[in-house]
């Protein structure tokens, strides 16, 4: 498999990269997140991203940062609630662009950390991985759930191992505001 692996932060990346060496699988990374805002927090992410990697002597891709392109892609879904209609779009135009990148690189395979993140919806996820992937017919989307085989324990040990930022928010400006989880109704 040569895997073309999106990721959205080094504390949900970090388990599934240790997993993926462990298991023969070595995986190119590509950090596409145009949603995170504001710059300086997208440059944190990237940078605890790309300082991991390089630890692991990993290639790391660097997707263009264009929020305003993004905004756009969301436009009228602002005040959609966490897992609604912005999440499924911004998962969408994200995986779209690693489909695209594994078609041009050369990847038969491209897979996300999203799926590790239990504030996320693995059914979106999955949603938007399969539909980009139909987009390239040379490219398969893995669909995995990262939660699972202690990979959530795993996490918190390699985030404090680390010393990784460990951001409070998914990313976009419209996750900074408070709001009823769902989870908690």
């Amino acid at each position: 498999m040569h895997l073309l692996l999106h990721t959205c932060c080094a504390p949900c990346s970090a388990a599934i990269i240790e997993w993926l060496l462990e298991n023969g699988i070595r995986p190119v990374l590509f950090y596409f997140n145009p949603n995170i805002y504001p710059l300086e927090e997208y440059n944190i992410r990237k940078s605890e991203c790309t300082r991991y990697a390089r630890s692991l002597g990993l290639e790391i891709i660097d997707g263009d940062y264009d929020h305003e392109s993004w905004l756009q892609e969301i436009r009228g879904l602002e005040n959609e609630p966490e897992r609604g209609g912005r999440c499924r779009q911004c998962f969408r135009m994200r995986l779209r662009a690693t489909a695209r990148m594994a078609h041009e690189r050369g990847f038969d395979t491209f897979a996300t950390t999203l799926a590790s993140s239990r504030w996320k919806s693995l059914e979106q996820i999955a949603e938007a991985g399969h539909a980009a992937a139909a987009e390239f017919t040379d490219v398969e989307f893995w669909e995995k759930n990262w939660r699972k085989g202690g990979l959530s324990e795993r996490r918190r040990i390699l985030l404090a191992e680390n010393g990784f930022y460990n951001q409070q928010y998914c990313g976009c400006e419209f996750s900074m505001r408070p709001s009823i989880s769902t989870d908690l109704l």
